[in-house]
C-alpha cells in the first residue's frame, strides 16, 4: 500500500493503483441523512431508501492517526493506519444526526470485483449493486419471468438478482485487493459507475480495512486470518449420497433396502420430519418443537443403531424457532428466551399459516438452553447431523436482550445461529464427527459452520433460480471462507405447476459428485415430483454416481482438508489457479480442488457442451482424451459430465484409473 497526502487530499494505492483518492472535487467520504422504509413479508424483504441529506465531506485534516472529515456543520472523525500491505480504518465517529454514511472508492471499466457473500446471479459483480441484507433469495429470481411474477402475487417472493441467504459487506477486486467493512447494518455496494465503487451503510460502521496481496492465493490466506475457514469434514460424510426421505421408521427401512438392492452407497438418511409434519399451502412443513416424534418414528432409537451397523448415519432437522403452543415454546416465553417487540413483549411471528417465536441468542440463558435442547435431543439420541435452517426472518422492530434493535442484528443473527450449533457440537466433543448445514449467514459462519448449502432452488433450469444459480453461489462463498457447500440434488421449490422432471434429478446428481457432499432433498412437494426411486434408471445412475464418489474418495478428502488447514475453498474460480484474463469472467465452471476441472451442464436437453480449459494439459475424466486449453466442445449426454484432470497432478493415477 502507498500512502500519499497533499493539502486536502490523500491518494492510497494498491499495487500502483489508485483505490482511494480524496478530492475536493470527488471527497473519500459522504454524511448524511435518510429514511427507511421495511416491509416484510416472511422471509422477504421490500426495502426503500429516502435520502434527505447528503453532503461531501471535502475537507481533511491529519492529526497523526486522526482523520477528520468534514463540510459545513457535519464531521466524521477516524483513525487512520497504514501499515504495509494493510489500510485499517477504526474508531469511526460521526455527529449523531448521521445515519448514512458513503464511501467512494477509484475503479475502472473493465475492473472485475468478487464477493458480498453467497451470490447466485453473477460472479462479477461490475456494473451492479448488491444490497447486504440476508433474506430469503426468492422463488424465480428473475423480473422478466412469469414465476417470479406470480410469486410475488402472494407476498413479496419472487426476489431479484442480489437476493442472497448470506450476504456479506466484503468484496475482492481483480486488482488483487480486498476490502471489508464491519457492520451488520444494512449496507449497499454499488458497482454500476465505470471509474468508482460507492459503500453505502445505515449507520457508523465500526472498520473498515483493504489489503492488497500478490495472487488470488494471497488473498485466500488475508481471508483465512480474517475471518476464520471452516473444520475438517468426517470421512463418513465424503463417501457415499445421503437420502433425503419422509415418512416414518418403515418408510427409511424400505428405501435403505432398495437402494442397497441397487448397489447405491448411502453414508446417512435425512429425515426432516423426525419432529413430525405440517401441511400448509406451501407443500409439506415440519412441526417445530425439537424432539422426537413416537408417532412418527416409533422406535427411532433402535432405527438409528440398526443404521448404524450398516454405517449408515441418521440426520435431522432443527431452526432457531419454536411452534406456539408446544412445551418448548410455552418454557421459552416463560422465561423470556423470545426476541420482543417494541412494547417487550415476546415478538410472536407469522411463518407461513403458523405463529413462532424466535430464540434471542444475545441472551446468554437463551443460547446455553438452546445448545442443551441440540446436545440432548439430538446429539444424545445418536443423530449424527441436521440442517440448521433458516435465519433470515429477524423484524427490523424487534428488541434483543443485548439491547440493539432487529435493524442492527437482522444479519449478524444468523452468526450467533451457526455459533449455537457450534458450540453445542463441540461441548459434546463430537466436532469433526457430527455435522450441521447451513444456508443463512454472515460474518463468523467461517469458523462456526461446518457445511453451507446453496438454500431453495426452483426444480428447473433457469440461470438465477435451477441448477446453474448453485455454482457461482459456490464459488463466491468459499472466496469469503466459506469453502464448504452443497446442493439439494434435484432442487426444493416447486410452484406454479413447475416440477422436478428426471433430467433434472440426474444433472444434478452427476454435478454432486464434484462438490463436498452428496444429499438429496424430496422437495416441498414430494408427490407432485420427479423422486430419485421413481425409475430404474434413475436408481442405476445413482448406484453408478454413488461409486464413482468412492473411486475419488481420496481425492475428496485432500479437497476438504485443504479447505480446513488452508483456506482455499473446495470449488474454486479458475482465476484463482491461472492467471488468464478468460477465467476472470467464468462464473459456470469451477476447479474442485487444484486438479479436478468441472463443467455442470445446467441446461436441459443437451448432448454437447461448450467448455473453456486454461492454459495446461487436461484429460476428459471418462473418455481420457487429451486437451491443451482453450475453448472445446465435448459430449455431454446425461450422465457424461465435463471433467478433466490435469494430466501433471499428483493424483493423476487415481484419475487414470476412472472407468465409466
Amino acid at each position: 500500500m502507498e500512502f500519499i497526502k497533499k493539502d486536502n487530499s490523500f491518494t492510497i494505492s494498491s499495487n500502483g493503483v489508485a483505490i482511494i483518492d480524496h478530492q475536493e472535487s470527488c471527497p473519500f467520504i459522504y454524511a448524511g441523512i435518510g429514511k427507511e422504509s421495511v416491509k416484510q413479508h416472511l422471509g422477504d424483504f421490500d426495502i426503500e431508501d429516502k435520502i434527505i441529506e447528503k453532503v461531501a465531506l471535502k475537507n481533511v485534516e491529519f492529526n497523526g492517526d486522526l482523520v477528520t472529515f468534514s463540510n459545513c456543520d457535519y464531521k466524521v472523525t477516524l483513525q487512520m493506519k497504514v501499515e504495509g500491505n494493510r489500510i485499517s480504518l477504526d474508531n469511526i465517529e460521526a455527529d449523531e444526526r448521521i445515519n448514512r454514511m458513503f464511501f467512494m472508492l477509484k475503479s475502472n471499466k473493465e475492473e472485475r470485483f468478487f464477493g458480498c457473500g453467497e451470490q447466485f446471479s453473477y460472479l462479477n459483480l461490475k456494473g451492479r449493486n448488491f444490497p447486504i441484507w440476508t433474506s430469503e433469495p426468492g422463488v424465480g429470481r428473475d423480473r422478466t419471468s412469469l414465476i417470479t411474477f406470480q410469486a410475488d402475487q402472494m407476498g413479496i417472493g419472487g426476489g431479484d438478482y442480489y437476493n442472497t441467504n448470506f450476504p456479506q459487506p466484503t468484496f475482492i477486486s481483480d486488482q488483487k485487493y480486498i476490502f471489508h467493512m464491519d457492520t451488520s447494518y444494512y449496507s449497499d455496494f454499488d458497482f454500476s459507475e465505470d471509474e468508482a465503487v460507492q459503500v453505502s451503510v445505515w449507520g457508523k460502521p465500526h472498520s473498515i480495512f483493504i489489503e492488497s496481496g500478490t495472487s488470488f492465493l494471497n488473498i485466500m490466506d488475508i481471508v483465512t486470518e480474517h475471518f476464520g475457514t471452516q473444520p475438517m469434514l468426517p470421512d463418513w460424510l465424503l463417501d457415499g449420497v445421503t437420502i433425503g426421505m419422509q415418512g416414518g421408521t418403515d418408510t427409511v427401512y424400505e428405501k435403505v433396502k432398495q437402494a442397497k438392492e441397487y448397489g447405491i452407497n448411502v453414508n446417512a438418511v435425512w429425515c426432516q420430519d423426525w419432529v413430525g409434519k405440517k401441511i400448509t399451502s406451501f407443500g409439506k412443513r415440519l412441526f417445530w418443537k425439537w424432539e422426537k416424534s413416537d408417532e412418527t418414528y416409533p422406535e427411532l432409537e433402535k432405527l438409528i443403531k440398526d443404521l448404524r451397523k450398516d454405517n449408515i448415519h441418521f440426520l435431522a432437522y432443527i431452526n432457531p424457532y419454536l411452534l406456539e403452543g408446544t412445551d418448548m415454546f410455552n418454557y421459552a416465553l416463560e422465561h423470556e428466551y423470545f426476541i420482543k417487540n417494541s412494547e417487550g413483549e415476546a415478538y410472536i411471528a407469522d411463518f407461513g399459516e403458523f405463529f413462532c417465536g424466535t430464540i434471542d441468542f444475545t441472551n446468554p440463558d437463551a443460547m446455553e438452553w438452546y445448545k442443551k435442547i441440540i446436545r440432548t435431543n439430538m446429539i444424545d439420541l445418536g443423530i449424527s447431523g441436521w440442517m440448521a435452517d433458516f435465519g433470515e426472518y429477524i423484524p427490523v422492530d424487534a428488541v434483543f436482550y443485548n439491547g440493539k434493535t432487529g435493524s442492527e442484528m437482522h444479519n449478524q443473527y444468523p452468526a450467533l445461529w451457526a455459533k449455537c450449533n457450534y458450540e453445542a457440537v463441540e461441548e459434546s466433543g463430537k466436532l469433526g464427527e457430527v455435522v450441521y448445514f447451513m444456508r443463512s449467514g454472515g460474518v463468523g459462519n467461517a469458523k462456526h459452520c461446518t457445511l453451507m448449502w446453496a438454500g431453495d432452488q426452483s426444480v428447473d433450469f433457469t440461470i438465477h433460480d435451477g441448477l446453474a444459480s448453485t455454482i457461482p453461489a459456490a464459488i463466491s462463498l468459499g472466496l469469503l471462507g466459506n469453502g464448504l457447500t452443497h446442493v439439494d440434488i434435484g432442487g426444493y421449490t416447486s410452484l406454479f405447476g413447475n416440477v422436478r422432471t428426471e433430467e433434472l434429478m440426474l444433472r444434478y446428481l452427476e454435478y454432486s459428485v464434484f462438490t463436498p457432499y452428496m444429499r438429496t432433498h424430496e422437495g416441498n412437494r414430494p408427490d407432485e415430483n420427479f423422486q430419485y426411486d421413481q425409475s430404474e434408471e434413475c436408481l442405476k445412475q445413482f448406484a453408478a454416481f454413488s461409486k464413482l464418489r468412492k473411486e475419488l474418495l481420496p481425492y475428496i478428502r485432500h479437497v476438504v482438508e485443504e479447505n480446513a488447514t488452508k483456506g482455499i475453498g473446495a470449488m474454486r474460480p479458475l482465476f484463482m489457479h491461472y492467471d488468464e484474463e478468460a477465467c476472470l469472467d467464468i462464473a459456470y465452471q469451477y476447479l474442485f480442488g487444484r486438479d479436478l476441472l468441472v463443467a455442470p451442464v445446467y441446461k436441459d436437453n443437451v448432448t454437447e457442451w461448450e467448455v473453456y480449459l486454461p492454459e495446461d494439459e487436461w484429460v476428459h475424466l471418462f473418455s481420457k482424451q487429451t486437451y491443451r486449453g482453450g475453448t472445446v466442445n465435448v459430449p455431454a449426454e446425461l450422465g457424461n459430465i465435463p471433467v478433466f484432470y490435469r494430466k501433471n497432478s499428483s493424483f493423476s493415477s487415481l484419475f487414470d484409473s476412472i472407468v465409466k
